[in-house]
């Protein structure tokens, strides 16, 4: 299987799911970039570049400094993951569609196929992201403070 070539998404719901963890157990103090990177074992520019957006549409806040860092800024149980979809995907395709060429008889007619295609795929994304809370991540993934003593500085 190949594999993403956007991980922006995944990143998210992992960053945000530590961070709700992290606050859930009781953690008073940010969380650096760094740690984040260490548990999503991408590098801390990704991490930042994936929190900047979550950070302008209010999902998460930062301070700076050297004792700075990450914190959540919303009720887990209000964040739903269509949210954070809709601020890194925005109106992106979901399907890799092409410049077919529009001399060729399939090519000149796939396009509005294929563009009709990923809208319905898009909405279908969406609605099942809107079902799914980051809470309900955090119990699918069988939160329990008391496993995230760890988290504590």
């Amino acid at each position: 299987m190949a594999s993403p070539t956007n991980t922006r998404f995944a990143v998210a719901v992992h960053v945000l799911t530590y961070l709700a963890s992290c606050a859930a157990a009781g953690r008073t103090t940010p969380v650096s970039s760094d740690e984040l990177a260490g548990s999503t074992a991408v590098n801390p520019v990704h991490v930042r570049k994936v929190l900047g957006p979550l950070r302008t549409a209010g999902l998460v806040r930062s301070r700076p400094g050297a004792h700075g860092g990450w914190e959540l800024a919303a009720d887990p149980a209000t964040v739903n993951l269509a949210q954070v979809w809709q601020v890194l995907q925005g109106d992106d395709q979901i399907l890799g569609i092409h410049g077919p060429n529009p001399a060729c008889t399939v090519g000149a007619n796939i396009q509005g196929v294929l563009v009709d295609l990923d809208r319905r795929l898009a909405r279908a994304v969406l609605d099942e992201l809107e079902r799914i809370s980051l809470e309900d991540v955090m119990a699918t993934a069988g939160f329990d403070p008391e496993d995230y003593a760890a988290l504590l500085p």
